[in-house]
Formats: structure tokens, sequence, C-alpha cells
């Protein structure tokens, strides 16, 4: 059992994380306040909600490419060494040529344009027809279906920890009062046997035996408390408020475990198209469909239109905001279309490509298909198993109990030996935690069903 309880402290510590806000903390819960409270508070559950609000924003995002877009441009160019051109004289009037010394035959420098230029221009763009722009949307809603049922998966998780930890808690306080209550019994035993003993009455083995069996007693005692507090934090982790805060529990293990056995759920229907992981894996088919519409959709052309205006102004100094600048407006509109023609088979060899992943995933999803209803099966066999190991344990238990009590009898009317008691209250001990370890399993495995159907209540 202490192993087990190890292993299951490593297992949640791995697999979740969980958040501390700067608030006020409840002091004790239920096991039903304390799912609650953790799905508030969960680090996991907090950023899945955050992933859904990503998801929707990236949507929109994907939604507003194929809308209207406005962008504005501001251009000003100071020509500190404007570029000089070459031309032939023979552009000149004679006298002009004379002037300048030319020759009809020879070129002279010239600057156009003026030192400083402004310009301003609004462009107003929009996407007629783009087959990827429609496909983009369709993947933008099957996106934040993924993120939904993540979160989604992300709280069943988040439950099944709670109530993996708030057991936990639970029986290691029902192990530690257990395990006082024997030690209290042996001490009352070993004193007893201790002045038979010294009236001569018994033997010192019998002495011997009842101190080892204490002493097995008080070192299990050391270790479970170790583990109640360590079971503790972890529940407090799992909770998401402080390591050390001082939580009490108001349910009780065998109130629990009564609450848990619930035969109906082993007749729920084993359909398995509702159920999150099912959903997780239709999702991923559904997103390879999409990608290989979108390399299908590369070969259609796509169109587009514009419409621009601006003012543009020139001068040999900067007085752009001056009233007698003078500016000169311009606008145009038009269409761009592209078709694609050849593209040496590498569109064709995407399209397969993509066909080749639809192809997994559908496979991928009747394979999950059969794995749940497996699953399913299987967790249905170990929750009907866990019911039949409590009452099995129960009936148990009452039979050690009453062995136990018929050997301490027969002990101290000296017709029992001490090693025949010790059998009995070492199979009494045995009892006691593999009772309390079934009515643990009958609550583990029924949160273990519950999580894989799906099932919060």
């Amino acid at each position: 059992m202490r192993n087990r309880l190890i292993y299951m402290f490593s297992l949640c510590f791995l697999s979740l994380g969980f958040s501390q806000e700067n608030q006020e903390v409840p002091k004790s819960f239920s096991l039903d306040e304390a799912i609650t409270f953790a799905l508030e508070n969960n680090r996991n559950a907090k950023n899945a909600v955050n992933n859904i609000e990503a998801a929707k924003k990236q949507k929109w995002e994907t939604t507003a490419t194929g809308l209207p877009q406005i962008n504005a441009n501001i251009d000003y160019i100071n020509n500190i060494k404007q570029q000089v051109s070459l031309l032939p004289a023979s552009i000149l009037s004679e006298q002009d040529r004379m002037d300048l010394g030319l020759s009809i035959n020879d070129q002279f420098p010239a600057i156009f344009g003026t030192e400083q230029t402004a310009n301003a221009n609004i462009t107003l763009n929009q996407l007629i027809f783009d087959g990827s722009y429609l496909v983009g949307l369709q993947s933008a809603k099957v996106f934040l279906e993924i993120s939904e049922n993540a979160k989604e998966k992300t709280d069943l998780q988040v439950r099944k920890a709670v109530i993996n930890a708030y057991g936990n808690v639970l029986l290691s306080e029902e192990s530690v009062a257990i395990l006082e209550r024997n030690k209290i019994t042996l001490e009352k035993n070993l004193n007893e046997t201790k002045k038979i003993y010294e009236n001569g009455l018994t033997e010192e083995e019998n002495v011997e035996q009842l101190e080892i069996t204490l002493s097995s007693i008080e070192s299990n005692l050391r270790n479970m408390k170790r583990l109640r507090d360590l079971s503790y934090k972890m529940l407090n982790i799992t909770l998401g408020i402080d390591l050390n805060n001082e939580t009490t529990l108001t349910d009780t293990l065998e109130a629990l475990t009564l609450e848990n056995i619930i035969p109906t759920i082993l007749t729920v229907d084993d359909d398995v198209t509702n159920i999150v992981d099912y959903r997780i894996a239709a999702n991923d088919t559904r997103s390879k469909e999409l990608l290989m519409k979108l390399e299908k959709s590369k070969a259609l052309p796509s169109l587009s239109g514009f419409v621009t205006a601006g003012y543009n102004g020139n001068g040999n100094s900067f007085n752009f905001f001056q009233r007698e600048q003078q500016w000169f407006g311009s606008a145009a509109f038009g269409f761009s279309l592209n078709i694609p023609i050849f593209s040496s088979l590498q569109r064709s060899a995407s399209t397969q490509r993509a066909k080749i992943n639809l192809d997994i995933a559908q496979n991928d999803l009747l394979e999950i298909e059969q794995q749940l209803k497996l699953q399913i099966a299987s967790a249905k066999s170990d929750y009907q198993l866990s019911i039949e190991e409590y009452e099995t344990a129960k009936k148990n238990l009452r039979l050690s109990e009453r062995i136990e009590k018929k050997n301490q009898v027969k002990f101290f009317e000296g017709v029992g030996t001490s090693f025949q008691l010790r059998q009995a209250q070492t199979q009494l001990y045995s009892a006691q935690q593999e009772y309390l370890q079934s009515m643990l399993d009958v609550i583990n495995k029924k949160a273990e069903l519950e999580t894989i159907l799906n099932q919060t209540n």
C-alpha cells in the first residue's frame, strides 16, 4: 500500500501543473467542493480556457484576411546629391549650344526633379476569391473545437486527480487511526504479559513475540504519519493552494465508498462517439481532410481587387506644410488574377502526401474507437472487481477480528501460544489494510471509468 501511495503521488506530480492564487482559501472541503475549487484554480485548466480564447482570436484573424484591408503609406525623400543625366546637345537651340560651348555632337549634364519629395497614399485591398481562404475558415473552426475538447479533457483529468488525492488523504488518516488503536491494544497486551512473566507464569518468548509485533506497528505508524503529511501536501497542490495549508476534509472514506458503489454505471452504453478522446481523434481526421483540400485549392486561381489614391508634393526645400505648397492627386483601381499553370508536379505531390496523411488519420480514428471500447470494458471490469473485493475485504476483516480476539483469549488463558497470537494479529493488520485499500479502489476505479466515459456526476 505504501508503494502504491508513493506511486500515485509521483504520477500526479508529473502529469499535472497547479497554481496558487492570492485569495482566501477554504479550510475544509467535501470531495465535490474540492473538485469545484480545483477546476477554478488549476493552472492547466486556466491554460485550457486561455487556449480557447486564443482559438477564437485566431478564428477571427483568419476571417479578417478575407475582409477589406486598408493601408496608408507616407514617403519623404531628400535627395542630398541629385542624380545627373547626360543629354545630347542636339536638343538645345544653336544659341544655347554656343553659350555652353557645345557642338551638336556633344552631351551636357542635366538634373531632373526637385531636391525633396513627399508622397501620401491610401490603398484598399479586397480578396475576391481564394480557395485557400475558404479552407482556412473551416480550419479555424476545427481548431476552436480542438481547444474546446482539450479543455474538457483537462477538466476530466483534474477531477480524477482531485478524487485520487482526496482518497489518499482519507486512506492515510484511517490507516493512522487503525495503527494507533492497534498500538494501544498491543501495549496493553504486552504489559499484561510482562506481569504474567514476572510472576513466572509464562515464558520470556511470549513477551519477545509481542515486543516484535509492537515494534513493527510503531515503525508502520511513524511511516504512515509521514505519508499522511505528504498526502495532505499533494492534495493542497492539486487544489492549487499553499503546500502547507491546514486543510480539513469533511467526507469519510467509508461514506465516499458507499456513495461510489453504483452498479448502474456498468450498464452505460459503450458508444464512443461522444467520448472526448474520440472527438479529439475525429478533429485530427477533419484537420487532415482540410489540409488535403488546401493542397487542392492551390491549383485554383485567386482574384483580388484594389483601390488606391494619394497625393504627391515636390520642392527644393522642406515647405510641405506651407500653404503655398502644391500637391498633385492621383487615384487608380484594378484587379489581380493569379492563375497557377505548372509547378513541375509539386502541387500534385503535396496533394498526394496530404491524402496519405488523411488515410493514416482515418486508420488512427478506427484504432482509437476500438481501443476506447476496450478501455471501457476494462474499466467496467476493474470497477466491478473493486466492488467485489470491497465486499470480500469487509467480510475478511470481521473474520480476522474474531480470530484475533479468540487467540487473545486463548493466549491469556494459557491454551494458546504467542506465535499463534502473533499470526492472528498479523492477519488482522493485513485485513485492515486490505479493507482500507479496497474502499479507495472503489472510489478510484469509479473515477477512472467516469473519466473514460466523460461522466462527471
